[in-house]
């Protein structure tokens, strides 16, 4: 994993990301291939891609149906976004502007939704300590 303070709270948002997914899973009798996409957001290019080598080192493949938010939100090639941005922004945006609307015509019938976050604090900062990261995850259905 890369330094902390090269790329902030996006080291401890994959793990977050990891464990939620990991744990709904688990606790669901679920795999991936259950939904029609899975995202997380914002974790950007990199927590993106540390999150799928987590699943992989499990033997899970997450390359068919797992996104971010964040990756889809920016243009990419003209914006420089490789550590991602704000998850709760990103999120919403994406959930209301994109999953929901596409859950209504009938893009997608489960996705498995999982936003993150930094709890920063400047006093936490300053003392040098790490930045927990959060992840809740929400499975939304078209189907009754």
């Amino acid at each position: 994993m890369l330094p902390a303070d090269l790329y902030g709270p996006i080291e401890t948002s994959s793990p977050a990301a990891y464990d939620t997914l990991s744990a709904f899973f688990r606790d669901t009798k679920t795999r991936p291939a259950d939904f029609d996409l899975i995202l997380t957001g914002d974790l950007g290019e990199l927590g993106h891609s540390i999150v799928q080598e987590f699943f992989q080192r499990d033997g899970l493949d997450l390359h068919e149906n797992y996104l971010d938010c964040g990756m889809l939100l920016y243009d990419r090639q003209k914006q420089d976004m490789h550590a991602g941005a704000s998850g709760c922004g990103c999120s919403a945006a994406v959930l209301c502007g994109y999953l929901l609307p596409g859950l209504k015509a009938g893009k997608w019938r489960r996705i498995l939704f999982a936003p993150t976050g930094a709890l920063l604090s400047p006093t936490s900062s300053f003392q040098g300590e790490s930045i927990p990261g959060v992840c809740h995850a929400v499975c939304i259905s078209a189907e009754r």
